[in-house]
């Protein structure tokens, strides 16, 4: 099978090569998906468990890539919930081979069903941004109606996720980010916009939830805005600072079918629209994950025709 792979942490994105690789077989519990559309994040480069396994031994050439839909092939033993031929999307186990490969084993509890109205593209772009995004507000958060959410890169492939979500849940949002990317936040649901780069942040007041995909001196002041009860949550780390008289909490989403599964329905009822920015074929990958303009919106590589 084709298949993206990295070898050298150094050179991130920069070292991936697009190879021939054996196709995967099943373990205990796992399908094998036949890869429609895989999604990437560019943080995976920096992640531990893309250069070496969970005793902390190196597992490289690995193949990055962990969001996909596809078409499952192949049961293993002991496997159920699944079937041969069913169409699904999900996250990958984030130390064993991804999902840059027209092929990948993953374990069945991590995939759920996507319906036959929601392409393979739409459906590989939503399990990080989309999960990370309900994880974050509902669970971590507990976002309650009438709330106010400061919501960092709203641009972005998650942030776009959180707005729309916090919106749907009846809290105000608040969207950041440079100068360009005003429009897009509030067309996406933003009501208000904060530029990084121009505004004062400290201007927003006080909020009762902090979304941070930033880190940094970013999250150093958004701590500050954090009313009393209310919580700053991370996705980039140990968080650093913490508000006064809140709660900080950083996670590393999980793949939950329940939860998946109501995501897809928000897409399918047009509550929820996705942030894809380019797309692009497995022949084609390594230079779409190595863009020379910024990114705007998640990249998707297409492994079938």
């Amino acid at each position: 099978m084709k298949a993206i792979v990295v070898t050298d942490q150094a050179a991130g994105t920069a070292g991936m090569s697009l190879v021939e690789r054996p196709e995967p077989s099943a373990a205990i519990n796992d399908v094998v998906v036949e890869v429609h559309a895989s999604g990437f994040v560019p943080t995976e480069m920096a992640w531990p468990s893309t250069w070496t396994d969970r005793l902390d031994r190196d597992r490289t050439p690995s193949i990055p890539g962990h969001e996909l839909a596809g078409v499952v092939t192949v049961l293993g033993y002991g496997t159920t919930g699944l079937s041969v031929g069913q169409r699904v999307f999900g996250l990958s186990d984030w130390h064993r081979d991804g999902t840059l490969a027209q092929y990948v084993a993953v374990e069945a509890r991590n995939l759920a069903p996507l319906p036959g109205d929601v392409d393979f593209t739409v459906g590989a772009s939503l399990p990080i941004s989309g999960l990370t995004a309900w994880q974050g507000l509902f669970e971590h958060g507990r976002l309650q109606a009438g709330q106010s959410v400061l919501v960092h890169g709203a641009a972005g492939a998650v942030g776009t996720m959180v707005t729309q979500l916090a919106r749907e849940f009846g809290a105000y949002v608040i969207g950041t980010g440079r100068a360009a990317d005003r429009q897009k936040a509030l067309d996406f649901g933003a009501q208000e916009f904060v530029d990084l780069e121009n505004d004062a942040l400290e201007d927003v007041g006080g909020v009762d939830l902090v979304f941070d995909v930033i880190g940094g001196d970013i999250q150093k002041w958004s701590a500050g805005l954090v009313r009393a009860g209310g919580t700053l949550v991370s996705v980039v780390g140990p968080v650093g600072a913490r508000p006064a008289d809140g709660l900080a909490v950083d996670f590393v989403v999980e793949s939950d079918r329940v939860q998946l599964g109501e995501i897809v329905q928000r897409v399918r009822d047009g509550r929820l629209r996705t942030n894809i920015g380019n797309v692009a074929t497995i022949d084609n990958a390594v230079a779409a994950l190595n863009p020379t303009e910024r990114r705007k919106g998640k990249t998707i590589i297409n492994l079938r025709p």
